[in-house]
């Protein structure tokens, strides 16, 4: 372990979700209010990035 560095807490942690779920992967390991967060993280940004999106046409429009 020192070799990694890597804490023993870490590594029970590892281990457990290793039992639990089969996988090391995070995406294997969340939990359903961590996909539900990232999944609205998400959501966020692409309607900000429309929000902006018809700001600029908005603005392309009122010039003509």
């Amino acid at each position: 372990m020192e070799k990694y560095k890597l804490t023993a807490s870490a590594l029970e942690r590892w281990i457990k979700q290793a039992q639990e779920t089969g996988s090391f992967k995070e995406k294997d390991n969340r939990s359903t209010e961590e996909n539900k967060l990232i999944a609205l993280r998400k959501e966020v940004q692409r309607l900000e990035m429309e929000v902006d999106i018809l700001k600029q046409a908005a603005l392309i429009m009122g010039r003509k």
